[in-house]
């Protein structure tokens, strides 16, 4: 059985192209071995993150992701022929592997979650480690109460889009920053965001000032930088920030240095920390119940931007850092 996987070609110098990327055939045994899956790739997840992770891997190493997937073939007893799972097995369309064996955090395989009928996709994102990143992120760090503000960067992105409708769903003030005009619409008019702006056409300092007079009690950020740096400044006193991601120094890690306000942090007693969403993987089916629950009373709006074809998963990936994607990147295998 022949099957494709795309692996790491070279590795990246600065921005990601497509020359970092092969598509590769390989072929499978025809049998499986006791403990053994046979799945078949339907949805694939690009994600900002897979960026800097490149930088760790090897040459000819798999791309690193998350898939929904089909069991062709099983001699596993948990794993029926026919049921779907969420596998950590990399950008593959045909995968064999023993889930017994897989137990770290980027290699492992699960029994795709009830979603009450949502759309098995949103196993990847609003109700995958996309959506409960934004969930446990802010509500554990960031810990906001009802009436407080609370600034998203990256608020069109897929944790983004997420975080800030949560902070509205626990009764806060959430401004959003997108790349687009485009995308600042949907924010606030889709989102319920109050206030949106276009970080590429404004001052974030200026503008925190202007409609923010009263303080920013919570950040939570995917970006990093020097935006970062402004919000820190118009923070409150005893206020949470949630570093989520850093996606403006992925593509040149060397360049990551930015000031950084001492004064704020110490006199203002701010809180900055830094989270991976598995910290909390016991408590994965909560998040994953509120969420799919949001969901569906339709207070929590899920937008997914599909890729169609295995093959064009680089190109979906690369999108990710030109701001194309509205909410979670989706490849359609």
């Amino acid at each position: 059985m022949q099957a494709r996987k795309i692996i790491l070609k070279h590795h990246f110098d600065g921005e990601a192209n497509l020359n970092n990327f092969e598509i590769v055939e390989e072929t499978l045994p025809a049998t499986l071995r006791d403990g053994e899956i046979l799945l078949k790739a339907e949805f694939l997840s690009v994600d900002p993150y897979m960026r800097p992770f490149g930088d760790r891997m090897n040459v000819g190493d798999v791309m690193v992701g998350s898939q929904v997937a089909k069991v062709l073939k099983s001699r596993h007893k948990r794993f029926p022929e026919g049921s779907k799972v969420v596998a950590y097995v990399g950008w593959r369309d045909l995968t064999i592997c023993s889930p017994d064996t897989m137990k770290a955090m980027f290699s492992a395989v699960f029994p795709l979650p009830d979603l009450k009928g949502l759309p098995d996709s949103y196993a990847l994102g609003a109700c995958g480690l996309t959506g409960l990143s934004a969930y446990f992120g802010l509500i554990k760090v960031c810990q906001p109460k009802s009436g407080e503000t609370v600034v998203v960067s990256s608020a069109a992105g897929a944790v983004g889009s997420l975080a800030g409708q949560i902070a509205k769903i626990k009764g806060c003030k959430v401004v959003g920053f997108a790349g687009s005009d485009e995308k600042v619409s949907w924010i606030k008019d889709e989102l319920g965001f109050k206030f949106g702006f276009n970080y590429k056409e404004v001052s974030a300092d200026s503008i925190l000032k202007k409609y923010c007079v009263e303080g920013v009690d919570c950040y939570f950020d995917s970006v990093g930088g020097e935006f970062t740096y402004s919000v820190l400044r118009n923070m409150n006193e005893f206020g949470r920030v949630a570093l989520c991601g850093a996606i403006s120094t992925y593509n040149d890690p060397k360049d990551n240095k930015v000031p950084f306000d001492y004064q704020s942090m110490i006199y203002k007693q701010l809180k900055l920390e830094g989270f991976m969403v598995n910290r909390w993987f016991s408590e994965f089916p909560e998040g994953v119940g509120q969420l799919a629950e949001w969901i569906h009373q339709g207070k929590l709006k899920v937008r997914e931007t599909k890729t169609q074809g295995f093959e064009n998963m680089p190109q979906a990936f690369l999108d990710l850092f030109k701001g194309k994607n509205y909410g979670k990147g989706i490849v359609v295998a």
